[in-house]
């Protein structure tokens, strides 16, 4: 019995522990004593494989000295305020670029590899999901081609979310010139302490003067033709001028932190050496593979073909500094809107806080509109969500659930005048646990695009009633209570 009694008072000093650790997060740290108490010992060692027990830490990616202050007076109220509060947080302050919206998959993918094609000096690549696919192998065939001509490239994957790039192409890379890393791959020692935190970016530089950045990733199903996942929405940036190097900036410090790749392993299979087609061949390839299925694209859904002029911060968020950035620029615009908030994400489990302040911005005056899908992969969290939709909309929120496809975008629409897109959801992993870029854009004509799209994909969705959330039964409320249970892990 002693021996039993012994166990206990270990696993308490283990409870003990995680509460102190958790003491400024008390929902994670009650979630994590409940599955002490059901799993002991187990639950304390997966809270110490996920919660970082050696410590990432970072200091902030801003400049002491940005290098501009001020919007134009030209712009509103609500956006110079969001401006100058942001201005501590980005990289160099605001910037004046050009920017495109890219509203699908190939088209983005068009001008990517048109970009490619025509690097001079460098590339750098950072994607959380980099596939060996049609479009990941075209991709790829351009890269070893530029490396062969002498254009430095740098590759950076996510060891989780590209985990299947087979090893035989990382080698094929690195024999053409190509230097590949991976952040935190899932082998020793990092899988030991920082498996949880991922590089969720989708960020290419060219030559330090133009930039892709938002959230696809690459892979067929981003095209929207891969028959099993079917129409695909999202939403990406291609960036010319001075904001491009605040992503270079942010992929540098990434690439310090990753693993250089191993350029020969044992368990690599012997591969007959493959023809790599010219730039412009791999390129011609694409659009004949792809261009009559583009053609065919909703025209609804066609990107816009104008670089605007606009003013942009460029903020990244990630687990090794204390305050979460991607969080703090989402509560900071959601507070100062005046008029009008349009919010697209696919994954929506906000802290308290941004729960708050978009029933606050209603009580305001401002009308907020939220687009999220009707269907997500993740079931956890489309279980998850649901539970926060009723006391929106009772609050006065307008809900859509989007229907057509897979809703995969990230962004939000304030005032007519700001614009935040990249990769982060509003959940706690791209808030806390997530390296993560936005990009927040002060652009009129940038905003017209993005609300025209909005209002397009609002034709694909449903309003969502109090009465819809009425009828659910109540094994269905059960489940969505407990998956909720979950939201400060997920």
């Amino acid at each position: 019995m002693e021996w039993i009694l012994g166990l206990c008072l270990v696993n308490m000093l283990f409870m003990l522990i995680i509460a102190i650790r958790e003491v400024r997060r008390p929902s994670k740290a009650l979630n994590w004593l409940a599955l002490s108490l059901i799993l002991p010992f187990i639950a304390f060692g997966l809270y110490l494989s996920s919660a970082n027990p050696l410590g990432i830490r970072r200091k902030r990616l801003t400049s002491d000295v940005n290098e501009s202050t001020n919007l134009p007076d030209s712009f509103n109220r609500s956006a110079s305020v969001i401006a100058d509060a942001l201005n501590q947080f980005s990289i160099h302050g605001l910037r004046a670029s050009r920017v495109q919206i890219l509203i699908n998959g190939i088209k983005t993918y068009e001008e990517l590899i048109e970009s490619l094609k025509n690097a001079q000096n460098t590339i750098d690549m950072e994607y959380f999901i980099y596939r060996d696919d049609q479009i990941g192998r075209k991709i790829t065939n351009v890269l070893v081609e530029q490396a062969k001509s002498g254009v430095r490239v740098r590759f950076v994957r996510d060891g989780l979310g590209s985990w299947n790039f087979p090893r035989n192409q990382i080698k094929r890379m690195m024999e053409a010139g190509i230097e590949c890393r991976t952040i935190f791959p899932l082998r020793f020692p990092w899988i030991l302490s920082n498996w949880n935190y991922r590089d969720h970016c989708k960020n290419v530089m060219i030559d330090g003067e133009k930039a892709f950045t938002g959230g696809i990733n690459v892979g067929y199903e981003y095209t929207g033709l891969k028959p099993d996942v079917g129409f695909w929405r999202d939403t990406h940036l291609r960036i010319e001028g001075e904001a491009s190097e605040d992503l270079q900036t942010i992929f540098d410090a990434h690439w310090r932190i990753a693993t250089p790749g191993r350029k020969k392993n044992r368990g690599d299979a012997k591969t007959s050496p493959q023809k790599v087609p010219s730039v412009k061949e791999a390129h011609s390839n694409l659009l004949t593979e792809l261009g009559a299925e583009f053609d065919r694209i909703d025209e609804t859904h066609r990107s816009n073909e104008s670089l605007h002029k606009a003013y942009v911060q460029t903020l990244e968020g990630n687990p090794g500094i204390p305050t979460t950035i991607i969080r703090t620029t989402y509560f900071i615009c959601l507070t100062q809107a005046n008029r009008t908030i349009d919010i697209t994400t696919p994954f929506f489990i906000p802290e308290e806080d941004i729960l708050m302040a978009i029933k606050t911005a209603v009580a305001r005056g401002v009308r907020v509109r939220l687009l999220v899908p009707r269907h997500i992969e993740n079931k956890i969290v489309g279980y998850a969500k649901r539970t926060y939709y009723g006391e929106l909309i009772e609050a006065g929120v307008h809900i859509y659930e989007y229907n057509k496809g897979m809703l995969h975008a990230k962004q939000m629409v304030i005032d007519g005048e700001v614009a935040v897109v990249g990769a982060a959801n509003w959940d706690m992993r791209s808030f806390r646990l997530n390296y993560e870029t936005c990009e927040v854009i002060y652009s009129a004509d940038v905003v017209e695009d993005l609300t025209e799209q909005f209002e397009l994909d609002l034709n694909d969705s449903f309003l969502l009633k109090v009465d819809d959330l009425v009828q659910r039964s109540i094994p269905q409320r059960i489940i969505e209570q407990g998956a909720r249970l979950f939201s400060p892990l997920l």
